[in-house]
């Protein structure tokens, strides 16, 4: 995968203006249909999820209180664990895109939700909803593409540090939520500001952050264990907690990850988008910059509907639950402009998106060119791109360019 301008062939340039301006009016219809036809059913749906979710919660927690006893560690685990995937992913994420803004009820509206995570609803909505969802996939504007943090295109020029991103994109897994939140503040370039001279608004959402983190953390490690106390069940309650955040970290990065990283699936270059980009040419940009996950009623509810990445991206504001019902539509949108509908199992898309990982962890062509023959010649090449100068890198990597042509060639 390589920016969509710089790729040999350009999966769009067989569209006219013309064809693009008629997906945006084709695609506007159906999001049209959708908002007219929202009502009562889809009110119950957010409502019983919301409903479940809480009962869910406060079930699995009181379970805990036992949890000295394996059997209730279990059991709690894994029910505090499936709550907060749903609080994050189904109730809190689509909340906050103001799904269900039109029903008007102040208690389920994106300008009153907090939800169980380290970002305030606030920072959260800022850099995802008005940031990434605006540049999507697009290299130096949207960090939500690698969390601005991992070389996510090969039109980025490779450094050794990129060695460690496969290791760095788990541990930022195992922690998605600290590391969400310190996205949201653009934390490392705040820090590089001397402390005199920060702004008083990142001071404020910093602040704002501590909170919500310190707010958290003593429900999970300090309230919930005490509770747990009378029983013997401190240790295990505090393990319970860690756990079911742990798990809902991995699987919501995994989610993520499968929504916008797998290979196939398009990046753009900031200077190749215009400045006042119109209706059909963002959603074109969302249609390749988006991937699906294909799977079961139960699968989809726990992705937070984000399953649908492709309609969600096209239709942030749209009830999740009536994503299923427009995918149909989309897809045949896509076949009548000849447009790749990216769309996998869970396990495919995970694979995938991790062999991106780590595949631009190392040099352009490093992979292709490698064999069992001859991987020792290999490392010994990687060695010295990764210890001397900037110049050894270049030649190196123009090296590793040719033997991956010739390959191209011969095949």
């Amino acid at each position: 995968m390589t920016a969509i301008t710089r790729k040999p062939e350009n999966p769009t340039a067989h569209l006219t203006e013309a064809d693009i301006e008629q997906i945006g009016v084709e695609l506007d219809a159906i999001r049209q249909d959708i908002v007219d036809s929202r009502g009562a059913s889809d009110a119950a749906y957010i409502r019983k999820v919301i409903d479940v979710q809480r009962k869910l919660e406060l079930g699995s927690r009181a379970v805990l209180v036992a949890s000295i006893f394996p059997p209730a560690w279990v059991l709690g685990t894994v029910g505090l664990s499936v709550a907060k995937i749903l609080d994050n992913m189904e109730i809190g994420h689509n909340i906050m895109h103001g799904q269900w803004d039109w029903m008007r009820d102040p208690k389920i509206h994106s300008s009153t939700w907090e939800w169980d995570n380290a970002t305030p609803s606030d920072a959260w909505k800022h850099s995802h909803n008005e940031v990434h969802h605006t540049y999507t996939n697009i290299v130096g504007k949207d960090n939500d593409l690698g969390y601005g943090i991992m070389r996510v295109d090969e039109d980025q020029r490779w450094h050794p540090m990129y060695l460690a991103q496969p290791l760095w994109n788990f541990v930022n897994a195992c922690l998605f939520e600290y590391g969400i939140a310190a996205y949201d503040l653009e934390l490392g370039r705040n820090l590089r500001v001397p402390k005199d001279k920060r702004s008083e608004t990142f001071k404020r959402n910093l602040k704002g952050t501590l909170g919500k983190i310190r707010k958290q953390a003593t429900k999970d490690y300090v309230v919930h264990p005490v509770l747990s106390i009378p029983t013997g069940s401190f240790l295990p309650t505090l393990a319970a907690n860690a756990t079911a955040n742990v798990v809902r970290n991995l699987w919501t990065h995994s989610v993520i990850m499968c929504g916008h990283f797998p290979e196939g699936v398009e990046t753009f270059e900031k200077k190749a988008i215009p400045e006042k980009e119109t209706r059909g040419e963002w959603y074109l940009r969302q249609m390749l910059g988006s991937a699906n996950i294909s799977g079961s009623k139960a699968m989809h509810l726990m992705t937070g509907n984000l399953s649908h990445q492709i309609e969600h991206h096209l239709f942030p504001d749209l009830p999740s639950n009536r994503y299923a019902e427009i995918a149909p539509q989309v897809k045949a949108l896509f076949a009548k402009y000849d447009l790749n509908y990216h769309e996998a199992s869970l396990p495919a898309q995970v694979y995938s998106a991790w062999h991106k990982v780590v595949r631009l962890s190392l040099p352009n062509d490093f992979m292709a060119t490698t064999t069992v023959k001859n991987l020792p010649s290999q490392l010994k090449t990687l060695y010295a791109m990764s210890t001397k100068g900037p110049k050894v890198r270049r030649a190196a990597q123009a090296r590793l360019q040719q033997q991956a042509r010739r390959l191209t060639t011969a095949a």
